[in-house]
């Protein structure tokens, strides 16, 4: 299911995606809030599979392009994660962009409507989001999202090491607004 805002689409993978995929993976200003940068083969590995999972259920990890330039800039996506933790099961939303778009606001633009289809479509009361908790610019993407932190909900990520910069996690949440905002009567 493709997603269409003013200046994006987000759309299933395709071949072409796969060069501009990895060399955002391998950019080290790109994944300086990730232990490592992604092998090109762990990248293709990584499209391959976001595109079986998003034709399979008609959500996931979503190919964004720049509909002005025709142009792969990265992924928004949504998705369950595979590690266990106190805030686990759920879905969380999450993102990543080739550098030479940040700044612009695409990254919430894009978010937005993923939420929306979370909420409307998929009927999900709440989508959460972490990253580590040096990663100003992503956090400031879930608050422009309208989403909340308690510290009580920062964590270790379960696969980073314990003596790791990037090892403490902070923790967003959103709730759908109809769950924010019951309707009364009935």
């Amino acid at each position: 299911m493709d997603i269409e805002t003013a200046r994006l689409l987000l759309r299933n993978w395709r071949t072409e995606d796969f060069e501009p995929f990895a060399r955002m993976n391998q950019d080290p200003l790109v994944m300086r809030f990730f232990p490592a940068t992604l092998p090109t083969e762990e990248s293709r590995e990584k499209a391959e599979r976001s595109a079986r999972v998003l034709a399979e259920q008609g959500w996931g990890c979503w190919a964004v392009e720049l509909k002005a330039e025709a142009a792969f800039i990265g992924f928004i996506a949504l998705a369950e994660p595979s590690f266990e933790a106190h805030f686990t099961p759920c879905v969380e939303i999450g993102w990543r962009l080739a550098k030479e778009y940040w700044g612009r606001g695409l990254a919430p633009e894009g978010a937005r409507a993923v939420l929306d289809l979370a909420f409307d479509r998929l009927g999900l009361e709440e989508v959460v989001s972490f990253t580590s908790a040096t990663n100003a610019p992503s956090r400031r993407v879930m608050e422009k999202l309208g989403m909340s932190r308690d510290p009580a909900d920062d964590f270790d990520h379960p696969r980073i090491p314990p003596d790791h910069l990037l090892c403490r996690h902070v923790l967003y949440r959103i709730r759908s607004p109809q769950s924010r905002n019951p309707s009364i009567g009935g």
